[in-house]
């Protein structure tokens, strides 16, 4: 393959984030690009729904994590989107009986516990879960049940929430094996919409066409849709940790002994939203976040407010890890008066009905079969690290937030290995060159 030449063609499989990012830049440079999307939309899990025209929402990745020096602020404010970072010192917490308390305590308290908990079983044998190091750690055993519960709450909003894992089954050693952007947490609207629309310019993009296998033809590959068969000089797959493990894609030739170990190892997990849109305000205008200890464990127990964001009455809920996985057998009614149910717990029956309501499902979402990727117990950052790059002897390369070994589950991990793989493919080609 030459980066100078008109015949080099490459085939990106799937144009979220990692994808478009990839296709951006080979296209850039000169190459042919095809980018191949199971949907009827670009975008993948970075998804601007516009189901209300006069207010796009983004229902899957939301947020900057961390607004220097990040890849994903420079092209939010290249598109003029807004950017306004959202705090913890700006929460309002309920605790059961729907009374204000002091949630920070609780989340410092569990903070420390689960850091301790972690270090009684760095010298073991074996990985393990984060649960069953918690509940063995002589200090939560004498966590009265009542007090057990806002802790839980914290551990699911602080851990469970940002890594998309169940306690139960986050590794104890590895789960927070990652780097961080320095500066605020900051949500973008009218959403990434914007981005990935300008990142697609251009583009050959064939929608509506999900893969079913890949395989080496000849000097390159082959790749299979539901519509036929396409080839080119290599391929680039962003397809989610999800659809890996699914095997919903052959490979006709096996991969790496390490990525394959990875796919395996690592765990997708789930963080759904539900999100209210009311006719007027009815919690306090400067709160970003509001959480609530449920009586029943974990659930509706994490909100936000867009109002800040939006100048609209909005507040989004979110369930993470095994209650997400309930909520998303409800249907959508069933699912938005459980939410309504939690509100009027804190806010009292006075909180009026809502004007509209949008709802994820991210596991049942037979293109993503998740939200993001996390490490499982027995995986580490070693892991995210063999999924990365290329194989069968650089005709196959990967690309996507699971595959980023410093910043998995974020939206510029996702960008910023689907540019280093393009990089190196481009690099690859120079140094090929007779």
């Amino acid at each position: 393959m030459s980066a100078s030449s008109p015949r080099s063609h490459v085939i990106v499989i799937g144009s979220g984030m990692a994808g478009l990012g990839a296709a951006r830049v080979l296209h850039d440079a000169g190459l042919r690009v095809t980018v191949i999307e199971a949907r009827d939309r670009i975008g993948g899990r970075t998804h601007t729904s516009h189901l209300w025209p006069d207010l796009p929402m983004d229902m899957g990745a939301s947020w900057i994590h961390g607004t220097k020096g990040n890849p994903v602020t420079a092209l939010a404010k290249a598109q003029g989107l807004t950017i306004t970072p959202t705090s913890y010192k700006r929460a309002i917490s309920f605790d059961q009986d729907g009374h204000p308390f002091d949630f920070g305590k609780a989340v410092k308290r569990a903070l420390t516990l689960v850091d301790a908990a972690r270090k009684r079983f760095y010298d073991a044998d074996a990985d393990l879960s984060v649960q069953a190091a918690v509940e063995a750690s002589p200090a939560w055993q004498a966590i009265p049940p009542r007090d057990r519960a806002a802790l839980r709450l914290a551990i699911n909003t602080r851990i469970e929430h940002e890594y998309s894992g169940d306690w139960s089954l986050l590794s104890a050693w590895n789960f927070d094996q990652d780097k961080d952007f320095p500066g605020k947490e900051a949500v973008v609207t009218p959403g990434f919409g914007a981005i990935l629309s300008d990142l697609a310019k251009g583009l050959d993009l064939h929608l509506g066409e999900p893969v079913t296998a890949i395989a080496p033809a000849g000097a390159g590959v082959s790749v299979t849709t539901a519509r036929g068969t396409h080839t080119a000089d290599a391929a680039i797959v962003t397809l989610p940790l999800g659809v890996l493990q699914s095997g919903q894609v052959r490979f006709d030739e096996a991969l790496g002994k390490r990525r394959q170990r990875a796919i395996d190892a690592l765990g997708m997990g789930l963080l759904n939203k539900c999100v209210l849109r009311f006719d007027r305000v009815f919690w306090p205008q400067d709160v970003d976040w509001i959480d609530y200890v449920n009586p029943v464990e974990t659930l509706w127990g994490d909100w936000t407010s867009y109002l800040r964001a939006t100048g609209q009455p909005l507040l989004a809920a979110f369930n993470a890890a095994r209650m997400a996985e309930t909520v998303e057998a409800w249907d959508d009614a069933t699912t938005a008066a459980s939410a309504l149910e939690a509100l009027r717990a804190m806010y009292g029956g006075s909180v009026p009905d809502p004007v509209g309501y949008q709802i994820t499902r991210w596991r049942r979402d037979p293109f993503a079969l998740g939200s993001y990727s996390f490490k499982a117990v027995g995986s580490s950052r070693k892991d995210h690290k063999a999924l990365f790059g290329p194989d069968w002897d650089g005709r196959l390369w990967f690309a996507g937030e699971a595959t980023s070994t410093n910043y998995p589950a974020t939206v510029h991990g996702a960008l910023m290995t689907g540019r280093q793989v393009a990089d190196a493919m481009l690099l690859s080609a120079i140094r090929d060159q007779p």
